[in-house]
């Protein structure tokens, strides 16, 4: 019964955070004066990666590619999707003369706003309430995303309201959601069978299982996309300031 709802969960967040993420880079694009043409081609075309990359996590997870490498010497997919994809997105959005246009013209309190649905990390805390999770990655990764999502709305809501805080809360959802997944991660390969497993021997780790490895195989990589795009600009907006000081 558990597994049907996880297929549910993730399934519903596989069509959710995409479209999300295409409608936050859809505004942005709607405010800059570039060619109708060249934003839709932009946007189709990240449309098309975004459906095909989670296509293939897809595979990748119900193949249990994304196991904790049982030893040190073997390819680590996980990461590798997990940072490999962040980067792409970033590259695209950030490296590319539409994108950044695009990006550019996205609020910072649009961009921060992606990471209010990290929350989903509550059935994380379900799993554990189950006993199919560990404590010892359930409680600081499901928490700790609750926690980020809960940061990233009170960032929203000030820039969005112009709040003199407004980026310092920015700055404090980006640190929260990165310091994050890097707790998420080490909590993560130590509870799973594999290269370093040190904890929850009795009840491992199905964190890079299917479904549920579609969280650092698809999901984590979208939310950690936006975490540096956000860092971006926030990088350039205070350039000019460094600059007249």
């Amino acid at each position: 019964m558990l597994d049907l709802v996880f297929h549910i969960y993730v399934s519903a967040f596989l069509v959710i955070l995409p479209v999300f993420a295409l409608l936050i880079l859809s505004s942005g694009a709607a405010r800059t004066g570039l060619p109708f043409a060249q934003k839709a081609t932009f946007l189709g075309g990240l449309t098309v990666l975004l459906g095909v990359c989670a296509g293939i996590a897809l595979h990748l997870s119900q193949r249990d590619v994304y196991n904790v490498p049982a030893t040190l010497t073997d390819p680590p997919f996980v990461l590798m999707a997990l940072f490999g994809g962040a980067a792409s997105l970033w590259a695209l959005t950030r490296h590319t003369r539409t994108g950044r246009a695009i990006t550019d013209a996205t609020t910072d309190a649009e961009v921060i706003a992606f990471q209010i649905p990290r929350i989903m990390g509550a059935v994380f805390l379900l799993g554990w309430a189950l006993g199919t999770i560990p404590w010892q990655f359930a409680l600081p990764a499901g928490l700790g995303d609750i926690w980020a999502g809960i940061a990233g709305w009170q960032a929203w809501k000030a820039a969005r309201a112009g709040a003199p805080d407004a980026r310092r809360l920015i700055v404090r959802a980006n640190v929260i959601g990165m310091l994050d997944f890097v707790v998420a991660v080490l909590t993560g390969i130590l509870t799973s069978p594999g290269f370093a497993h040190l904890m929850a021997f009795d009840t491992p780790n199905i964190i890079n299982k299917h479904p549920l490895a579609m969280f650092p195989g698809y999901f984590v990589p979208l939310f950690l996309g936006f975490h540096l795009i956000s860092l971006a600009k926030l990088r350039q907006s205070s350039r000019p300031r460094t600059a007249a000081a």
